[in-house]
């Protein structure tokens, strides 16, 4: 029997962009945002596009569960953020294999961190 995992996986194979809904630092309120993603074997690889300037990656930085719609399936998950700028730049690379240099180039502003998620 499938998992919710493997709808969720299976979404993400199909499409190019997820909603993510965090908790608001400061209001509490949950925030949903439209971003790109990287799934790579039981790694969801999140960058956030102003870097650590970005609203939802410092609002994760304080409540690290986020959920993600992809498509209609949805699911929960403790994320972990990534400062390291080896792995930042491995992750920025899959997005780059992913989504195309130019559109990188054009909508990121700053590579300094990225966000995983585990799906295991």
């Amino acid at each position: 029997m499938p998992t919710r995992n493997d709808a969720i996986r299976d979404r993400l194979s199909r499409y190019r962009q997820i909603t993510i809904s965090v908790t608001g630092r400061k209001s509490g309120r949950t925030i949903s945002i439209p971003v790109w993603f990287v799934l790579e074997d039981d790694k969801l690889c999140l960058l956030p596009v102003q870097g650590s300037d970005t609203q939802w990656y410092k609002n994760v930085l304080k409540n690290p569960s986020i959920r993600i719609n992809a498509g209609g399936a949805e699911a929960e998950f403790n994320v972990v953020p990534v400062t390291d700028s080896k792995q930042v730049s491995s992750v920025v690379e899959k997005f780059r294999e992913k989504y195309g240099s130019t559109d990188v180039k054009k909508y990121y502003s700053k590579f300094d961190v990225a966000v995983l998620a585990h799906m295991s």
